[in-house]
């Protein structure tokens, strides 16, 4: 039986190359039909901000990573709404459905999951 895995993504997509890395991770899992979640937690949640102008930053756009998630079978998307308070962008809309889950809730998500990767 495969083991589960969380996969916590916390950086925005343009500080470096942690976001690719992360998304690269569970869109591999997702191909492999592994038990994965994405957990979107500090500045990761920058990621879910829809219509970002990557290249003006003259970096590769994830968008269209992040938009292949369901394709891959990765429908378990989470982000914690204390780190889209801190950002401002809690209520605004978000380039995917994701779950949002206080600090309790992420304790218990973490808990649940046999691997956790942070990226």
């Amino acid at each position: 039986m495969a083991r589960s895995m969380l996969i916590i993504s916390r950086q925005s997509p343009w500080s470096g190359p942690g976001a690719r890395e992360a998304l690269d991770i569970v869109l591999a899992g997702g191909a492999f039909e592994l038990p994965l979640g994405l957990l979107f937690l500090d500045d990761g949640v920058l990621q879910l901000i829809p219509d970002q102008q990557a290249a003006c930053l003259q970096q590769k756009d994830l968008s269209a990573n992040l938009q292949a998630l369901p394709l891959f079978g990765v429908e378990a998307l989470y982000a914690a709404s204390r780190s889209l308070v801190e950002r401002g962008l809690d209520g605004q809309p978000l380039s995917l459905p994701v779950e949002l889950l206080d600090d309790a809730a992420l304790r218990a998500l973490i808990n649940r999951y046999d691997h956790v990767i942070t990226i």
